[in-house]
C-alpha cells in the first residue's frame, strides 16, 4: 500500500510537470513574442535592432531580442523555444552574418515575414588603417565553439546614425506590408525617430568637427562606419572579434601609434574584459575610458538605450582628443 501511494505520487508530480513543460512551450510558440491579442509579435536578433524595432512599431506589436541584455551577441546560442518563436513570430528582424544560429534559424524557419539590415545597409570592408596590422598573428583568433568569422566585413553598421534611419525605414516598410491597418502609425513613429537619429548626426558633426586629434584607440575595432561618418581614425587593439587576444607585435604596434598621435585615452567597452585595454594604458600612462559599441545595454551602460549611450560616446571622443 505504501509502494503504491508513492508510486501514484511520483506519476502526479510527472504528469504535472509535463503538463507545465507543454503549456510554456505552447505558450511561447503562440504568443511568439509574448504579443497581447491585436499585437504582432516581432523578432529582433541584438539590441540596436530591437531599439529600431521598438520604435517604429510603437503599441503595436510586441517586440522581443533574442540576445539577453549583458550578453555577447556575437556569442549567441539559441535556445529551442527561440528557434520556435522566429519561425512563429510575424516579423524576424536581424543582421545577416553577424550571429549565425540566427542566420540558420531564419532559414530553416520558412518565415517569410523577415527583414535583413544588411539589404538595406550593405556592410563594408575594414579599411586598412583601422584594421589590426598584425591579424594572423591574433591568439584566439579562431575561437572554437563562436563564430567570428565576418572575413573584411564589418558588421557594426549601427554605430553611424544614418544608417540606423536607413535601417528603420526599412523595418517600417516591413511593418507596414505585414500590418496595412496601421501603416500610417508606423510612418509617423518612423518620422520621429529619423528626426532624432539626424539630431544625433548633426551633434556628432559639430562635436568632432575641431579636435586637436583625429585618432582614437579601441579595444574592438567596433568603430569603422562611426570613424568613416566623422573623419575620425580608428586604430584597433584587437580585430573584429571581441574575444581574439593581441600578439605581442600588435601592442607594441599600438604603443608606437599612441606616443605618434598623442593618444591621452585607451577606449574599453562594457560586453568585453578591460584587461588589454588597461594594460596598454598602465604601459604608457594614459587613461582608460569606455566607448561603447551598444551591442546590449546593461546596468553598466552610460545610458538606457542607443540615442543616450551613442551621446555618452560623443562625450568620451570629445574629452579624449580636446575638440573645441
Amino acid at each position: 500500500m505504501v509502494v503504491m501511494l508513492k508510486l501514484s505520487r511520483v506519476l502526479g508530480a510527472l504528469v504535472g510537470a509535463t503538463a507545465l513543460v507543454l503549456t510554456a512551450g505552447c505558450g511561447t510558440t503562440a504568443g511568439g513574442a509574448g504579443a497581447q491579442p491585436g499585437q504582432l509579435s516581432v523578432v529582433t536578433s541584438f539590441y540596436p535592432l530591437q531599439f529600431i524595432t521598438e520604435r517604429v512599431a510603437g503599441d503595436h506589436a510586441s517586440v522581443t531580442s533574442l540576445t539577453q541584455p549583458g550578453a555577447e551577441p556575437h556569442d549567441l546560442e539559441l535556445t529551442p523555444q527561440q528557434v520556435g518563436a522566429i519561425g512563429s513570430a510575424s516579423l524576424v528582424v536581424y543582421e545577416k552574418g553577424f550571429q549565425s544560429a540566427v542566420d540558420e534559424a531564419v532559414t530553416n524557419s520558412g518565415n517569410a515575414n523577415v527583414v535583413d539590415v544588411t539589404t538595406a545597409v550593405p556592410l563594408q570592408k575594414v579599411a586598412e588603417d583601422e584594421h589590426d596590422h598584425d591579424h594572423e598573428g591574433e591568439e584566439g583568433e579562431e575561437d572554437e565553439g563562436h563564430d567570428h568569422d565576418h572575413g573584411d566585413l564589418d558588421p557594426h553598421i549601427w554605430l553611424d546614425p544614418n544608417n540606423m534611419a536607413t535601417m528603420a525605414t526599412a523595418v517600417a516598410d516591413k511593418l507596414a506590408a505585414v500590418d496595412p491597418d496601421h501603416a500610417a502609425d508606423y510612418r509617423t513613429n518612423l518620422a520621429s525617430l529619423v528626426g532624432e537619429l539626424t539630431t544625433l548626426d548633426g551633434e556628432y558633426t559639430s562635436g568632432l568637427a575641431q579636435c586637436t586629434r583625429t585618432e582614437f584607440i579601441t579595444s574592438h575595432a567596433a568603430f569603422g562606419y562611426l570613424a568613416q561618418r566623422y573623419h575620425l581614425t580608428q586604430i584597433g587593439i584587437s580585430g573584429l572579434s571581441p574575444d581574439a587576444e593581441p600578439s605581442p607585435a600588435r601592442i607594441a604596434e599600438i604603443h608606437d601609434e599612441a606616443k605618434e598621435h598623442g593618444i591621452t585615452t585607451i577606449f574599453y567597452e562594457t560586453l568585453v574584459s578591460p584587461a588589454v585595454a588597461q594594460a596598454v594604458a598602465g604601459d604608457l600612462g594614459l587613461k582608460t575610458d569606455v566607448l561603447d559599441p551598444i551591442e546590449g545595454i546593461t546596468g553598466e551602460s552610460k545610458g538606457q538605450d542607443y540615442l543616450a549611450v551613442m551621446r555618452s560616446n560623443l562625450t568620451a571622443l570629445r574629452t579624449a582628443n580636446d575638440c573645441q
